[in-house]
């Protein structure tokens, strides 16, 4: 009897229980490997770094070159259905910034996106952006602080400038004085990794978490 209740409940246990947990990379193109070979981006690089590290995730990356936070939230519902993710990394926001729509909104569409990926029991963790001070001092400062304000309204993991290390180094940067380099991917892996490991639990593989 015990070993038929166990079989019933394989049986009917749903497939995706047992799959690989899913991490939703969810950004623009600082997260594409814009103007670099794709598997040289830090998203493919993070993918490698988590075998290596015996950990059993597998890597959705649903970014796209020139996504606001607009944008992304049109189509966030319908990426988490199809990924089914257990953990959801946001970059998003540079666009918004740099086009200087209002930040406000840009808050609004991040909380929205932030809520329903804990409605289907996502852990979150928000990636922070600065934008250049030419934009003036106010609207720079509201733009930065609406990350550390998200972080602490929700409770998540920050990190709290994405590109740092990276921006305003010359051999970091592309020509267009915007999007990191091949060379500058290792670093914003570092960056993303010192924020995401402590909420990836224990590998599975201990041999080759060392």
């Amino acid at each position: 009897m015990l070993r038929r209740f166990f079989l019933l409940l394989i049986l009917n246990f749903p497939l995706w229980a047992f799959a690989a947990p899913t991490i939703l990379v969810y950004g623009d193109s600082l997260s594409a490997a814009y103007g670099i070979p794709r598997d040289q981006g830090w998203v493919e690089l993070l993918q490698q770094r988590l075998v290596e590290k015996g950990y059993s995730h597998r890597i959705a990356n649903a970014s796209v070159s020139g996504e606001t936070t607009s944008g992304g939230l049109s189509r966030f519902n319908d990426t988490l259905q199809k990924t089914q993710p257990s953990l959801v990394i946001i970059e998003l926001g540079a666009n918004d910034g740099l086009r200087g729509l209002p930040v406000p909104d840009m808050k609004r569409n991040l909380a929205t996106m932030i809520e329903a990926a804990r409605k289907q029991d996502a852990k979150v963790m928000l990636l922070g952006m600065r934008i250049p001070p030419n934009y003036g001092p106010g609207y720079t400062r509201e733009f930065a602080n609406t990350y550390q304000q998200l972080a602490q309204q929700y409770k998540l993991p920050l990190l709290e400038f994405f590109l740092d290390g990276v921006a305003g180094k010359r051999q970091m940067v592309q020509d267009d004085g915007l999007h990191p380099t091949a060379e500058a991917q290792q670093h914003l892996l570092d960056n993303v990794w010192a924020v995401l490991h402590p909420m990836l639990g224990k590998p599975v593989s201990r041999a080759s978490s060392r």
